[in-house]
């Protein structure tokens, strides 16, 4: 089978989207070999370290704009579709959120990997004329596909919603991590991780960017209610200046601002070693699609505390645990059952590790396979 993709984020971004299209590409470009050849479409290619994996893949062919007719943002809107059926492209998937706008002229069959709506569900979030133009895109492309890829029961219920999808042409297809999560640790690299970042023995660790929707506020004031040793280590980049906020939160809170470390930049192949070394990892989002952290931190065999209301007591199952995202109340209570340690702990780590192997990489291979082999007949 020869399946096309839209490659821009797995060129051009580092977290994110950019993880989920490169974590598809190499898991695809592993099934079965020999019988599949994957042709990346992307606007241009840039230097990425984390595409040395999938450019070594023989069945991975990169495909860029010829040299005359569309270019860059409109060849990825308009001309793609115009080298579908002469590269024999028998599928092509759009794995963040759009497809081109005239998919459907072009006589291939397609899918669109829907990830959330939060502009919708968050709308305060975004400025006004970028939610008219995720609406725009993302739901003709949901209308315009052959099938919709939900990668949550969450967002298979937000397409039905908001666009209209019927239920019988959403397919949830759970996505999972970078194997680097699954590898273990030696404790001479852990101790080497916390002299590199200055990380104290306990802390807690929110992952992902310093933005509202991701209430890092709620994590820094909770500091107030746990020993004065504990501290929070934020990895991710400031979005909108909300790190001033999260200071000023903590500050109100009584919270000094040296119990919060900022960690920008973090290489990636060392972020497994700062999960491990975390006493509990947070995410108390206040709506996410799916939320990879969470699953990042039970292959890390990392205690975890969700928010509840969006996708992610789906992501963590029994093994975490989940607080209201406006109750720093709850938070400290779950913060101080999980430090305390103890069997009970330990137990829902072990079951954490047992739980996330629904999201095993191969799976989800395997059923993208099945997505379209279903789209084509």
């Amino acid at each position: 089978m020869i399946i096309g993709f839209d490659g821009k984020r797995a060129v051009n971004n580092l977290t994110g989207l950019g993880n989920y299209s490169r974590l598809v590409l190499q898991s695809l470009a592993m099934a079965d070999a020999g019988s599949h050849r994957l042709l990346v479409y992307t606007p241009e290619m840039r230097r990425n370290p984390r595409l040395d994996a999938l450019k070594a893949c023989e069945n991975v062919e990169f495909r860029f704009p010829g040299p005359v007719g569309f270019s860059g943002s409109l060849w990825r809107t308009f001309g793609i579709s115009n080298h579908l059926l002469p590269d024999k492209v028998e599928i092509y998937h759009g794995l963040s959120n759009e497809l081109p706008l005239n998919i459907r002229k072009s006589g291939v069959k397609s899918v669109v990997t829907l990830h959330d709506v939060i502009y919708r569900r968050l709308p305060s979030c975004y400025n006004p004329a970028d939610r008219f133009l995720y609406d725009f895109k993302y739901g003709r492309s949901c209308r315009n596909a052959d099938r919709v890829i939900a990668i949550s029961e969450c967002t298979k219920r937000d397409a039905m919603e908001f666009y209209g999808v019927a239920e019988d042409r959403i397919d949830v297809v759970y996505q999972g991590c970078d194997d680097i999560f699954r590898r273990p640790v030696s404790r001479k690299d852990l101790e080497e991780i916390r002299q590199r970042y200055s990380l104290p023995e306990r802390y807690l660790l929110q992952v992902g960017t310093i933005e509202w929707r991701k209430n890092l506020a709620l994590s820094a004031s909770a500091l107030a209610g746990l020993d004065k040793d504990v501290y929070l280590v934020a990895v991710g980049r400031d979005r909108k200046g909300y790190k001033k906020e999260v200071i000023e939160a903590a500050r109100r809170s009584g919270v000094a601002a040296d119990r919060i470390i900022w960690l920008e930049g973090l290489p990636f192949q060392d972020l497994p070693g700062v999960y491990r070394n975390a006493s509990v990892a947070v995410l108390p989002s206040r709506y996410e699609g799916f939320g990879i952290p969470v699953i990042e931190a039970m292959e890390c065999e990392v205690s975890f505390i969700g928010a509840k209301g969006s996708c992610l007591e789906e992501a963590g199952g029994p093994a975490g645990r989940y607080v209201d995202p406006d109750s720093v109340d709850e938070m400290i209570e779950e913060l101080r059952i999980i430090l305390n340690g103890g069997s009970e702990i330990k137990k829902r780590v072990e079951e954490g590790k047992l739980y996330v192997r629904r999201f095993d990489n191969s799976s989800m291979a395997k059923n993208l396979l099945d997505v379209y082999a279903r789209t084509l007949q």
